[in-house]
């Protein structure tokens, strides 16, 4: 992520932040020819969220939505508890077929629920 940081990191994922009106990377970046900056975000004051999940990590469509809701509920638990700032998730790492044949079984819900929770819990600290 352009100008954040890594906040937290496991096996699989990473947290990326930027806070809230960062600047973007160059002036160019607002637009063709634009010499002036611009807000990246609109809304300020409660933590925003992204994710990737990207096909390299994640062939299957069906895995990455799974994964994509994983995060979603994990995120509903722990916003409360997140600065204001833009997040995102994104995973870094494939799971092992061979550990997790089914794109949506329950071992490999719980394994990326868990890590998800250790990956949160690190960007509290």
């Amino acid at each position: 992520m352009a100008g954040g940081r890594t906040v937290s990191r496991t096996a699989h994922f990473a947290l990326h932040r930027l806070p809230f009106g960062a600047p973007p990377q160059s002036p160019s970046e607002t637009g063709p020819g634009s010499k002036r900056s611009q807000a990246l975000f609109a809304v300020e004051g409660e933590p925003w969220l992204g994710t990737i999940v990207p096909k390299r990590w994640a062939r299957r469509a069906v895995t990455r939505n799974t994964i994509k809701r994983q995060i979603d509920a994990v995120s509903l638990d722990i916003e409360a508890h997140l600065p204001a700032a833009v997040h995102v998730v994104r995973l870094r790492a494939g799971f092992d077929k061979a550990q997790f044949p089914s794109a949506t079984s329950v071992p490999l819900k719980r394994a990326v629920r868990a890590e998800l929770q250790q990956l949160f819990a690190g960007a509290l600290k």
